[in-house]
């Protein structure tokens, strides 16, 4: 099987080439990338914990799902497969902002991504992939915000980063 490539992008998201994934991530390249959140009608946010034996963050929680846009993939259309993929649902995204930001990893990978954040709506039960996910729960993002102060060891990297943009976001909406 054919490594997974990234596409990588300037800090104007303007395509500059492809790379192997892993490649990427060991040199800390700017790519693009999407983070998918969804929530249901109380206000509450899918979050996932990583499976144990994923390559980096296993065992944490962050967001409903995040991967990389292939080649000629929209974003929306690359959360609604990755969406399908880790947690064996689809919904309808729209794409509400994108950033760039870099986190490093303590096994000497790291993310640095042009970050396309997604939110959709969905009110039944995850079908998970366990290869993808060791559990989920619905949270309000207030109970998100308060547990990353007491434990930010339990989260993703890219979670905490996002998830304050994200949060901003819906406070400037008034969406919960």
């Amino acid at each position: 099987m054919q490594e997974e490539k990234v596409i990588l992008v300037n800090e104007k998201d303007e395509p500059q080439g492809l790379m192997p994934k892993m490649e990427a991530h060991e040199k800390g390249l700017l790519h693009r990338a999407f983070s998918v959140f969804v929530m249901n009608g109380k206000g509450q946010t899918m979050i996932q914990q990583r499976a144990l034996d994923k390559y980096h963050s296993p065992g944490l929680w962050t967001n409903t799902c995040c991967s990389h846009q292939r080649e000629g993939e929209a974003s929306v259309d690359a959360g609604k497969r990755r969406l399908m993929e880790e947690m064996g649902f689809t919904t309808a995204l729209e794409e509400v902002f994108s950033f760039i930001y870099h986190a490093p990893f303590d096994n000497g990978l790291a993310e640095h991504e042009f970050d396309h954040v997604l939110i959709g709506k969905y009110e039944d039960d995850p079908w998970p992939n366990p290869a993808e996910v060791a559990a989920w729960k619905w949270v309000y993002p207030e109970e998100i915000k308060k547990d990353m102060e007491l434990h930010p060891e339990l989260y993703t990297a890219w979670f905490k980063i996002i998830f304050d943009k994200f949060y901003d976001h819906l406070m400037q909406n008034a969406s919960i």
